[in-house]
Parts: structure tokens; C-alpha cells; sequence
């Protein structure tokens, strides 16, 4: 028996079901890597970003996840390279669909009991979003700022409902504008923290502070 379309699961129409102590014999999800690109690039690498900002409240499957990731690396690894970008897919697939198993063979009538019990089994699993979340970000140099716009316009396809690429104006996955980081940084008072940073904000013991401004 095939998959059924997208369409029958793109609504938020019940509660989150998720997979649980009773709720057990989940399918995996299709989508299994959430970072890609140069993952381990420093802040300071990438100081551009681009989003993937879903514009409807429905659910993507974690197939249709799946196919936007592909999708996205590809165009970008085949014109710029592996390591001019890092990816991040930004929702998980946690809520379980269900299907209600119906026979379609001959003498299917005896076995089958229509709607009685029709709370159906786990079938697979998507990740359920709102209007202005964020789907996919890339962070990138400037240069390939177009790219990346293009790469994430390639991978809506993959997706129901509508979508927009949105430039942020924040240094790549961080929460601080640009303008504001690099003042910041002049400053001495970025901690580089992976993709992300923390801001020395000049409080605590005398010893720290100091410690942190040599």
C-alpha cells in the first residue's frame, strides 16, 4: 500500500500526538540531519542569512522536510561549494499522523467494520507550523547571498501552503543585528559560542570582567 497525499494531513486539525509512553510504534522520521554545509564555521565566518518563513498554519510531513533539505544543499554545494554555507532546518517533525486501515480486496465486508473504532494507527510523522515561523535558515558570506535566496526558493516546491524568503538583518544565526555586532565585537565583548555568541555584558566579580576583557 502507497502513501497517502499531503493534502490529507495538511491541516492543524486536532491536538499535538506525539510519540510516548503510549503511544509506541512510531515510524522514524524521514528527515535525520538538521545542520549542513560548514556546521562548524565560527561566528564571524558567515555574517549573512537568509530564512524560509512559512506564510500558513498546517502541517509538512517529514518527507516533504526531507526533499526541501536535499534540495536546498544541492543547489548550493553544485554552485558554490560544500563549505560556503551552513544550513539549518529550523522545525522538527514530533506530531504522529494516523491512518484508519480499510481492505479494499474481495470479501473485505466481513473483516472490515467501517467507522467502529476508527481512531487509527501511528503512519508517520510532521512538524506542525505557524504563520511566520521560521522554516530553513542559511547563514553565508555576502557573495553568496543569491545563491542561498535561490536554493530556498527552489525548496518551497517542496512544501504545501505558502512561503517567503525574508534577507535578516541579524548576523547570521545570532540575535544581534549586524550593526550592534560589530560594535560589540570593536568593543571586545563577543564570546564566540559555535554558530551562535554571548555578549560579555560587564556584570559579576571584578576578576571575570577583567579576565574577559584581556
Amino acid at each position: 500500500m502507497g502513501r497517502r497525499p499531503g493534502r490529507c494531513y495538511r491541516y492543524c486539525k486536532n491536538k499535538p500526538y506525539i510519540k510516548s509512553r503510549f503511544c509506541r510504534a512510531v515510524p522514524d522520521a524521514k528527515v535525520r540531519i538538521f545542520d549542513l554545509g560548514k556546521k562548524k564555521a565560527a561566528v564571524d565566518e558567515f555574517p549573512y542569512c537568509v530564512h524560509l518563513v512559512s506564510d500558513e498554519k498546517e502541517q509538512i510531513s517529514s518527507e516533504a522536510l526531507e526533499s526541501a533539505r536535499i534540495a536546498c544543499n544541492k543547489f548550493i554545494s553544485k554552485t558554490t561549494g560544500r563549505d560556503s554555507f551552513h544550513m539549518r532546518i529550523r522545525v522538527h517533525p514530533y506530531h504522529v499522523l494516523r491512518i484508519n486501515k480499510m481492505l479494499s480486496c474481495a470479501g473485505a465486508d466481513r473483516l472490515q467494520t467501517g467507522m467502529r473504532g476508527a481512531y487509527g494507527k501511528p503512519y508517520g510523522l510532521a512538524a506542525r507550523v505557524d504563520i511566520g515561523q521560521i522554516m530553513i535558515s542559511v547563514r553565508c558570506k555576502e557573495n553568496v547571498l543569491p545563491v542561498a535566496s535561490e536554493a530556498l526558493r527552489r525548496a518551497m516546491y517542496k512544501f504545501p501552503g505558502r512561503q517567503r524568503v525574508i534577507k535578516s538583518k541579524k548576523w547570521g544565526f545570532t540575535s544581534l543585528l549586524r550593526e550592534e555586532y560589530l560594535a560589540l565585537r570593536q568593543a571586545g565583548r563577543i564570546r564566540n559560542n559555535g554558530a551562535h555568541c554571548n555578549v560579555d555584558r560587564g556584570k559579576g566579580p571584578i576578576y571575570k570582567v577583567r579576565r574577559a576583557q584581556n
